[in-house]
């Protein structure tokens, strides 16, 4: 089984009568248990591209397909449900909310569509939170977090629902180089342990050396 496939993916934006092509028929590849890097300058089109391949934009033209499934001709409605069934983010701000705890905000992804926090969210919530060295500050507020603590919880957040892949957009580009360093050992250890996907966005060579290989955008294609 493949875990993601792009063939020949356009994509457009329209600013009055000017359409301005960000991505120029990307074709890539990515397999089960990989952790992949991609890189490119500012204004490449990679995070158009990562938006994409996590189905939160729609290309102009071109095939996706995620499991072998392909994923043209979905109802916004399934494409959300893939989304949170088998897909975690990591941002570069972790979009935590600020009020509530910890736990509360990794347990998040499952108790939405659950209407609330059973007795097992919790437990799992706890456990992931225990598995990024997290398990003192459980009940704290995300306001009251350091932005390193801020990024494992976001970790976390992301595998709650113990998705395939996880897409992460400069998850350390907020952070000194020692919490850099510690993020990606944790995202490897997870890519070891738990055979999870990572496809991490990155401007930063030394982020890229962690993964098993490297896809550069540049003018809106695979360099």
């Amino acid at each position: 089984m493949t875990l993601l496939k792009a063939e020949g993916i356009t994509k457009s934006f329209r600013t009055g009568d000017i359409d301005t092509l960000v991505l120029k028929g990307v074709n890539l590849v990515l397999e089960p248990g990989e952790m992949v890097a991609l890189s490119g300058p500012s204004g490449s089109g990679k995070s158009t591209l990562l938006n994409i391949l996590g189905l939160l934009m729609q290309p102009s033209d071109g095939a996706l397909s995620f499991m072998d499934k392909p994923m043209s001709g979905l109802t916004d409605k399934q494409l959300s449900a893939i989304r949170n069934t088998h897909y975690g983010f990591v941002f570069q701000f972790h979009h935590l909310l600020p009020d509530f705890t910890a736990m509360e905000n990794v347990a998040f992804p499952a108790a939405a569509p659950a209407g609330g926090i059973s007795a097992e969210i919790r437990d799992r919530a706890k456990m992931l939170l225990g598995r990024v060295d997290l398990t003192d500050r459980i009940d704290f507020a995300a306001m009251r977090l350091s932005g390193g603590q801020k990024q494992r919880v976001a970790i976390a957040r992301a595998l709650m629902n113990k998705p395939e892949l996880v897409l992460a957009d400069e998850p350390t580009g907020s952070l000194d180089r020692e919490n850099s360093a510690r993020v990606m050992a944790l995202l490897r250890e997870i890519n070891h342990e738990d055979r999870t996907s990572f496809l991490i966005s990155t401007h930063d060579p030394e982020i890229a050396k962690c993964c098993d290989r490297q896809i550069n955008v540049v003018d809106g294609r695979i360099a």
